[in-house]
């Protein structure tokens, strides 16, 4: 009787220890349960934000990702100008997209508001959102005329940095056609159009040496010459004019000085003008100017290389850019009548 009393008891016991134990299972299950639930509530409801863009997401302007900046920081920096919703996801994208890779540097057009997703792929693959914008420099354009020519196609240049930085820079920056992004800098323009000239001026270095004369006095002439004539005939004449005038003595007496001194052409120059007070001035002065008056083209680079030789000492254009020569200053004065009067 005893010992069965006890069986019982111990039954009960591990009955009792039994459901207890079970029960305990069920509640850490049932507790796990409900925190993966919540969870993936919270990373469903985190992913769906993500693929949409922030209600004051800045629409149509420029986000700069500096260079060697980590992608906490980006994340940061998006997050506090309402590009992104989400860091963690942005991150979590720009990794998948990109691995070791991360964000590239520069400067990210928004021209539409975009998910994190998008945002992160963007910045992962480089896709800056702008498209290049072509813009052709004539041939024998001054840097003010460059400033004025980017001012017009690209609205937010900085035309008195140009300006500021091209100073000392008249004459080498080579004229051509140039793809810029729509946010270029001054300063990038500047280190293109220079890089352009290197390369220019490097085809033709043998040529310039065998010449003799400095580099600054080569382009100096050719932007006289660009400035004076128009076909690669013409230029090289009055190469070989102006060159002769320097070695006898005599002034260059170019009129296309002036319009860079006084804004004022052939045409409408007085003798108080002629007398102006100019480093530039070739008619008080003898010599080459101080510096080019433009930024000439190759035609007109090779032509102060290839002087002509004539028998002229004069020259001078009509109204219809036809030249006329002279081999002395009666033949000059003829021809002005001529020609020009």
């Amino acid at each position: 009787m005893k010992h069965d009393v006890i069986d019982k008891l111990r039954s009960l016991r591990r009955s009792v220890a039994n459901t207890l134990l079970s029960g305990a299972q069920n509640v850490r299950a049932h507790a796990l349960m409900w925190v993966l639930i919540l969870l993936l509530t919270s990373f469903l409801l985190s992913y769906n934000l993500s693929l949409k863009a922030p209600k004051d997401f800045p629409v149509g302007e420029i986000v700069v990702v500096e260079e060697g900046t980590t992608l906490s920081s980006i994340s940061k920096g998006l997050k506090s100008a309402s590009v992104i919703r989400s860091r963690f996801l942005f991150e979590s994208f720009v990794v998948l997209f990109a691995g070791d890779g991360g964000a590239i540097a520069g400067e990210y057009f928004l021209k539409k508001p975009m998910s994190s997703f998008g945002v992160a792929r963007r910045i992962a693959g480089g896709q800056y959102g702008l498209a290049p914008v072509s813009i052709t420099i004539p041939e024998g354009s001054t840097v003010r005329d460059i400033a004025e020519l980017f001012a017009v196609k690209f609205p937010e240049f900085e035309e008195e940095e140009f300006l500021s930085i091209t100073r000392r820079k008249e004459g080498y920056l080579f004229p051509d056609t140039y793809l810029f992004l729509p946010n270029v800098h001054a300063d990038q323009v500047v280190r293109e159009m220079e890089e352009n000239f290197r390369e220019r001026i490097g085809v033709i270095e043998k040529e310039i040496l065998d010449f003799g004369k400095p580099l600054e006095d080569i382009v100096t002439m050719a932007s006289l010459l660009e400035k004076e004539a128009r076909t690669m005939d013409s230029r090289r004449l009055i190469s070989g004019i102006l060159w002769k005038r320097i070695e006898i003595g005599m002034p260059l007496q170019v009129d296309a000085v002036f319009p860079y001194i006084l804004g004022k052409n052939t045409y409408q120059l007085t003798r108080e003008d002629l007398n102006v007070d100019s480093p530039y001035n070739t008619y008080r002065y003898k010599g080459l100017p101080a510096g080019p008056i433009a930024n000439p083209g190759m035609d007109s680079i090779r032509a102060a290389l290839a002087p002509e030789e004539s028998p002229y000492l004069f020259y001078l254009s009509d109204r219809s850019g036809n030249m006329y020569y002279s081999a002395d200053f009666e033949g000059h004065k003829k021809n002005k009548r001529l020609y020009l009067n």
